[in-house]
């Protein structure tokens, strides 16, 4: 009985190569599933961190002095490092960061001269004292390898698995570069040298469940990967200078003055900016103080620390609500130097941009955690870390509020989520830059848009333009970008780094939420991915299961074609038969990438429609058709709004009079 109903099947296969050689070529790898690393105890196939997800931990104690007369920064750091992996570990990976600047360092022999991220000097690098190690009540000297930007610690008896604990302490000194990688140095300002420290103390290195250690060399591009914990810092300078840092100062009362401790309590309810340190006190801030002081600072739940200090800082702060009941304080340090004027508005605008930042990132994806929100002015062009910014002294107008807004925008990513920076650039700085998007258009077009930086005039956004498909286009086709988004950013070749780290990963993030999903189902979903993953350490496959398990869509097809491909878009109005009261249009993808497609329909009579074709009628072939109920078809135009980076926008369109 099977075989004599299988007896068709076979006649037709018989005839099948002819009329195969026949149909249109299929689409079917775009569609194909994607190869993503398999669900497991630790990572579930939703996305969510599974039952058995764990971190491990490490709680830093810094104790360190500045002399500015050799610019040398010396002290201790004992860090308290928590396994709470399922393994015991036999050794330890720390990151020796300040190690990039050595003359032979690696990232010196991979980066071209006059690369920002550079900085190489005869004296760079730190030097360190004899480490120890403190287990079970007992003290000793391990054996040490110090590779370039990394140390390893090769313990005498394992570290216990699930909640073993011990204690790491690390003598250690170095010199400031002038400029360091763009991400620290020194400016001399008339009133006196502004310091900016980061990568400034020995660290540990992530141990995971997906790559056990992450012992990955500074190479000076790539950005860190970091282990959430607490930190307490003792910051000894000298005594005429003003320190801001990660965290929250706990001795006020040692290192300001009354009246700067009654302005910073002040500051703390206002909407308003209030001069800590104004322009008239610069270089005078602290009377009656000689020798040196030590600032105290403590943070919690942060994955770095950085800091920065002078006798140059002008300080003004004011506080804005973090949507979970609490008034974050927001403040900025800077010299004269980074006064504007009424033309050309500078540092004195900073605060309010911070409040900015730090309310609509609140209310849009996750309240702020921190007590506070720095930024500084100074050598540096724009780096971020927990609570404060970096940003360049002579930043002004547009330009001064998209640099604070994307620094202190990633604190949301990856300083709450704590993503590979090492390894995927795009989830922290293509993830921001699309928040800058709209938070960019929430300020030039909103009730807090000051009317000196465009408001009411039509002035776009400065990310906004960056992510426009027009200028995407010109990105994807640039020989500079022909690498993946997924490419290690110390892989990615030339100028890459803008296209493949923040603009293409925004362009596609504005897409997906624009184009595909909708903003409501995009919005919930990219929420929900931030609470899953709050202080936490997310990996792609995380990051796309959870949007599609939120938005109820397989975006694998988008996923492999934005993130894991260079390809292209291009679609093509083929044809257009009308007649019989009915038209049927034919849209052809040219291109490598796949997206739904819009198409504007012009009638004979004047009436217009736009009808959808979903990424899913591509799916059997790269040919789709889609039926209209009127004849008399006068024109189409596909993608009406421009939104899609087509890459030959002259064939998207169709007229009846043959012109195209």
């Amino acid at each position: 009985m099977r075989l004599l109903r299988l007896a068709p099947v076979v006649a037709l296969l018989a005839f099948a190569p002819a009329a195969w050689a026949q149909l249109p070529p299929t689409n079917n790898a775009a569609f194909a599933p994607l190869d993503l690393p398999a669900p497991n105890a630790y990572r579930a196939a939703d996305g969510r961190p599974g039952p058995a997800y764990w971190q491990n931990r490490a709680d830093y104690e810094i104790a360190v002095a500045l002399d500015t007369t050799a610019h040398r920064v010396a002290g201790t750091v004992t860090i308290r490092y928590t396994n709470n992996s399922p393994l015991p570990l036999d050794h330890l990976w720390l990151q020796l960061e300040q190690n990039l600047f050595r003359p032979d360092s690696r990232g010196t022999a991979l980066l071209p001269a006059g690369s920002r991220w550079r900085g190489a000097f005869a004296e760079g690098g730190y030097t360190l004292g004899e480490v120890t190690v403190g287990y079970e009540g007992v003290r000793y000297a391990p054996q040490t390898l110090v590779d370039d930007t990394r140390m390893k610690v090769d313990l005498r008896e394992p570290l216990a698995a699930n909640g073993g604990q011990l204690s790491l302490t690390i003598p250690y000194s170095f010199i400031s570069p002038e400029y360091g990688a763009d991400r620290m140095g020194r400016f001399e300002a008339g009133a006196g040298t502004v310091y900016e420290f980061a990568q400034w103390y020995p660290k540990m290195f992530v141990y995971d469940d997906v790559n056990g250690w992450n012992a990955m060399p500074y190479l000076g591009q790539g950005e860190f990967y970091l282990e959430y914990g607490t930190f307490d810092v003792a910051l000894t300078v000298p005594a005429n200078m003003v320190v801001v840092a990660t965290g929250e100062v706990t001795n006020a009362e040692e290192v300001y003055t009354a009246a700067q401790r009654e302005a910073l309590a002040r500051a703390a309810t206002s909407d308003t900016r209030v001069y800590i340190i104004g322009p008239d006190q610069v270089g005078r801030a602290l009377p009656g103080r000689s020798g040196t002081a030590t600032w105290r600072f403590h943070a919690e739940n942060v994955r770095d620390f950085a800091w920065a200090a002078s006798r140059a800082f002008m300080l003004d702060a004011a506080s804005v609500d973090n949507s979970a009941g609490r008034r974050v304080l927001v403040m900025s340090a800077y010299p004269a130097e980074g006064l504007g004027d009424s033309e050309n508005p500078g540092w004195e605008h900073a605060t309010m941009f911070n409040r900015h930042t730090i309310g609509h990132y609140s209310a849009q994806w996750f309240p702020y955690p921190y007590p506070a929100a720095i930024s500084v002015a100074g050598v540096v062009g724009g780096m971020e870390y927990p609570g404060i910014q970096f940003s360049g002294v002579d930043a002004r107008g547009f330009d001064l509020f998209a640099v604070v807004d994307h620094e202190l925008g990633h604190n949301w990513y990856p300083m709450i989520v704590g993503n590979d920076e090492r390894r995927y650039a795009w989830m922290d700085e293509g993830f921001n830059t699309f928040t800058n998007v709209l938070s960019n258009l929430a300020y030039y077009n909103g009730e807090d848009a000051d009317p000196a930086f465009g408001r009411g005039q039509g002035t776009e956004a400065p990310y906004v333009q960056a992510t426009r498909s027009s200028v995407i286009v010109g990105m994807m086709q640039s020989p500079i970008a022909d690498q993946p988004i997924m490419t290690y950013p110390d892989q990615q070749r030339g100028q890459a780094l803008g296209v493949l780290a923040y603009f293409k990963p925004a362009a596609g993030l504005l897409l997906l939420r624009d184009h595909v999903l909708g903003p409501e189902r995009f919005d919930a979903a990219f929420r929900e991915y931030t609470r899953r993953w709050a202080f936490k350490h997310p990996q792609p496959a995380d990051f796309f299961r959870t949007i599609e398990d939120v938005s109820g869509e397989d975006l694998d097809w988008f996923w492999r074609g934005w993130f894991f491909s260079s390809e292209t878009f291009d679609v093509a109005v083929a044809s257009v038969d009308t007649g019989d009261g009915a038209s049927v249009i034919a849209v052809e993808n040219r291109g490598g990438l796949v997206f739904p497609i819009e198409a504007e329909v012009t009638f004979t009579n004047g009436r217009s429609e736009r009808v959808r074709l979903p990424a899913e009628a591509f799916y059997k072939s790269d040919r789709a058709t889609v039926s209209v109920a009127e004849g008399d078809v006068a024109s189409v135009r596909l993608d009406p709004d421009g939104e899609l980076p087509d890459t030959d926008r002259a064939n998207d369109t169709w007229s009846a009079r043959g012109t195209r």
